[in-house]
């Protein structure tokens, strides 16, 4: 049989575009990545300036490819509360958490956040994995009473100090009384919305999280640049020098399958709850992992030489090894040149024998070759988070 040497080329494509993506286009995207199986834009020419907007005044951010997965029913506490290890008797109805979701090894699936609608009814604002498949066969396997689905509901995020004031011209006076990680109830011009004051930066911010959204997605854009237009809003991507300065991890660069939460960093320890009733996936795993001590750790690194740029994590960074000496012992994980520090900053995975504050490395990086770095604490900036809480 011969071999076809002209095979035809399908042109379209199965990744998928967020409510916000023919909205969010028309301010210039230059960059897209694809996340949850969706085109995300990833800044907007310039992100150090994109930065300064930031931290200096608010920005919005197209982040609809945030997946919006619904525990609902008799069963959806349990179920909850069997895939994440905080004890989730700790939620409130009107609370959100940031949680990771383990598997039976104690490996991380994903690290929403998870926002508490009502008694019987969870959302999972996933990280970029297919998480909903491993919620869904727990379900199935245990016979629970509870559904497990993608719902049409998609955010944006209003981030920066002049985020309270954009908020209040669209919802009033009330959004303020919205504690951090809390969140309320609103509607906006015929439009059904949950709000968080949760974020991705470290600065003051919003998640507006929009019903019916494949459908309203560029009225609610619209109605947030309306009502950012007299504070000087911006809109641009997410900002990985301000979340890589304020201890913030990204799964698939910071963290993967193979890592456990006690590797990534002794700030995040607290969300593994070892001691309460729940038989959570991984209880077993985590409690042997915690009682052996772990192998390596992610912690902060000041890395030396030439400014590194604004974007460097997961598989753009396979060329930033860790050496101590001529030995090879771990890998930077997140790293940015860091305007406000005026300094090369990231974190890096690296055995615990290497892991104690004031330790002497060295990185290989692009610009300038192999330099020197040292442990630093995380995160660089605002070590208490004491700024998004304001």
């Amino acid at each position: 049989m011969a071999i076809n040497e002209n095979p035809e080329i399908l042109l379209y494509t199965r990744i998928r575009k967020s409510p916000y993506f023919y909205a969010s286009r028309r301010h210039g995207v230059k960059q897209y990545s694809v996340y949850n199986h969706t085109y995300h834009p990833r800044h907007y020419g310039d992100p150090v300036a994109e930065y300064w907007s930031l931290v200096n005044n608010v920005t919005l951010w197209d982040v609809g490819v945030e997946k919006q997965i619904q525990i609902k029913g008799p069963d959806a506490f349990d179920l909850a509360n069997m895939i994440v290890p905080r004890d989730l008797r700790k939620c409130a109805v009107g609370q959100c958490k940031y949680v990771f979701i383990t598997a039976p090894d104690g490996g991380i699936l994903n690290d929403p956040v998870l926002l508490r609608i009502e008694e019987d009814e969870f959302w999972l604002s996933l990280a970029d994995s297919d998480v909903n498949l491993y919620a869904l066969g727990i379900a199935a396997a245990n016979g629970m009473d509870v559904t497990v689905r993608e719902i049409d509901v998609a955010p944006v995020q209003v981030q920066g100090p002049n985020a309270k004031k954009v908020m209040t011209d669209l919802f009033g006076d009330r959004v303020l009384d919205v504690p951090y990680y809390g969140l309320m109830k609103a509607d906006l011009d015929g439009m059904r919305i949950v709000i968080s004051r949760t974020g991705y930066t470290g600065e003051v911010g919003y998640e507006i999280y929009l019903y019916d959204a494949s459908r309203q997605g560029l009225k609610l854009w619209d109605s947030v640049l309306e009502a950012g237009r007299p504070h000087g809003l911006e809109v641009i991507g997410p900002c990985h020098i301000r979340r890589i300065e304020g201890g913030i991890l990204a799964f698939g660069a910071d963290m993967w399958y193979e890592n456990n939460p006690f590797e990534v960093g002794y700030h995040y320890t607290w969300m593994v709850d070892l001691e309460q009733d729940a038989d959570f996936m991984g209880k077993k795993a985590l409690t042997k992992i915690k009682a052996e001590g772990v192998k390596q750790k992610l912690v902060g690194v000041d890395i030396e030489g030439d400014p590194i740029g604004s974007y460097n994590d997961g598989s753009m960074i396979d060329f930033f090894p860790v050496s101590v000496g001529d030995r090879l012992v771990g890998r930077v994980t997140s790293a940015c040149y860091s305007p406000r520090l005026e300094k090369n900053i990231g974190y890096a995975m690296v055995p615990v024998e290497h892991a104690e504050l004031g330790t002497t490395l060295e990185v290989e990086t692009p610009k300038s070759g192999r330099v020197g770095s040292s442990v630093v604490s995380m995160p660089h900036w605002d070590p208490n988070k004491e700024i998004p809480k304001q």
